[in-house]
């Protein structure tokens, strides 16, 4: 992707780094191709990016063989897309203890930023 890059990506805290260090290096390498669609592509497939019902945050969605990724994260001020927390999914449906978890960060950034 040698494009123009659309939107800056920020990682909030050390949640997104606490998950991304225990990943193998390809599933890494999946994660940072799948965040690089999020800074160069206009328009980001639903395969990768889909907003969560009843909130402001999104999941980057990432497979890698039979694992399921998912990296909360939302925008702030249209082009800035801020990187919460990420985990392994194990169940059909997004845990609601995550997506609280990633709401509650949310907050924590708006506080921080004030």
């Amino acid at each position: 992707m040698d494009h123009k890059q659309i939107r800056e990506v920020i990682f909030f805290g050390d949640h997104y780094w606490d998950f991304y260090k225990k990943q193998s290096l390809k599933v890494k390498q999946k994660i940072n191709w799948t965040i690089g669609l999020l800074q160069y592509l206009e328009i980001i497939p639903e395969k990768y990016l889909k907003h969560i019902e009843e909130t402001d945050l999104y999941e980057i969605r990432v497979s890698f063989g039979n694992n399921i990724f998912r990296i909360f994260c939302f925008f702030d001020k249209n082009r800035l897309v801020i990187i919460l927390n990420g985990f392994q999914k194990k169940t059909q449906k997004t845990p609601k203890t995550e997506i609280d978890r990633a709401l509650k960060l949310k907050h924590e950034y708006y506080e921080n930023k004030k």
